[in-house]
């Protein structure tokens, strides 16, 4: 299994030595990428990038931590699973605490693999493609300039929708949709939903509500060649300066990200209500459940 962790962190280096402590108790191999390994400084680990034939990615850290995971996991179809050590984590499936019970069912193959759905993100100016790269939350065409607001007209599936003012566009899948869609004003979607969002960012304008259309629609977003230009950012980690007049499209990904999740009852969209109420804190004191009536299962 592959071990990675967020190198700055003091805490991150810690709990990733116990976890390798704990697979090369298990008879199990453990890998470490070679730009970490001074920093991880893992005894009996193999130094490699090549990480196609990993069983597991383990990643330690927060939301980004993983999403710089799913950067070297997606290409080989690696399932990758997190340890939360940020603040609300919300792509990772462990906690710290619980830390050598989550190694030793992974040991146990005590895990389902869901596939995430990522888009396709490409920006073309003049017809000419500037980039053509991918995310797994989302993909946000934003001002570059703090001051000026963002003039963009609004594409669904090769028709207009709107022309609007604003801070930014959000392109996003379902798992971005408890991200910077969310923060936005987006719905929370369900993961195993298909659906593409488009969330505006603090835009004025008479009509701009969140949209939630077909996970096979395309999305567009035009820079009005008249404003200044913008700035397209993927998952926070890849940006590309947008001229005026560019045109960003995003559509449903030809790969997924593979998350691991600790097998545990109750069916998948129980779980991540539960994920939802822990992560956000949210009050369900006075619930009783669904009482059945006499003769029923």
């Amino acid at each position: 299994m592959l071990v990675t962790a967020h190198t700055g962190r003091g805490d991150a280096l810690h709990k990733a030595r116990l976890v390798a402590d704990r697979l090369h108790a298990a008879g199990i191999g453990v890998q470490v990428l070679k730009s970490e390994a001074d920093e991880l400084k893992l005894p009996g680990t193999e130094e490699s990038d090549d990480i196609s034939q990993a069983e597991l990615i383990i990643v330690l850290g927060g939301d980004g931590t993983l999403l710089r995971g799913a950067e070297l996991a997606r290409p080989s179809g690696v399932p990758l699973i997190g340890v939360n050590l940020g603040h609300v984590g919300f792509l990772a499936e462990a906690e710290p605490d619980g830390l050598a019970d989550t190694v030793d069912r992974l040991v146990a193959r005590q895990y389902v693999v869901e596939e995430r759905m990522t888009i396709d993100v490409s920006a073309r100016a003049n017809g000419e493609l500037i980039a053509n790269t991918w995310a797994l939350n989302e993909a946000t065409v934003e001002k570059a300039a703090r001051e000026r607001m963002l003039e963009v007209i609004c594409e669904i599936d090769g028709r207009p929708l709107s022309r609007l003012g604003c801070d930014g566009m959000v392109c996003s899948t379902p798992t971005g949709s408890t991200a910077y869609a969310f923060s936005a004003g987006g719905p929370v979607v369900w993961p195993e939903v298909e659906a593409l969002l488009m969330v505006p960012i603090s835009a004025h304008a008479l009509f701009a509500p969140p949209l939630v259309v077909s996970p096979s629609s395309v999305l567009a977003v035009e820079v009005i060649s008249a404003a200044p230009g913008a700035v397209l950012w993927c998952d926070g980690r890849r940006k590309v300066d947008l001229p005026p007049g560019a045109r960003v499209e995003a559509r449903r990904g030809t790969l997924p990200v593979r998350l691991a999740r600790l097998d545990g009852p109750g069916p998948r969209g129980g779980r991540f209500t539960d994920r939802l109420v822990a992560k956000f804190g949210l009050p369900v004191s006075g619930w009783r459940g669904r009482k059945e009536s006499p003769g029923h299962a």
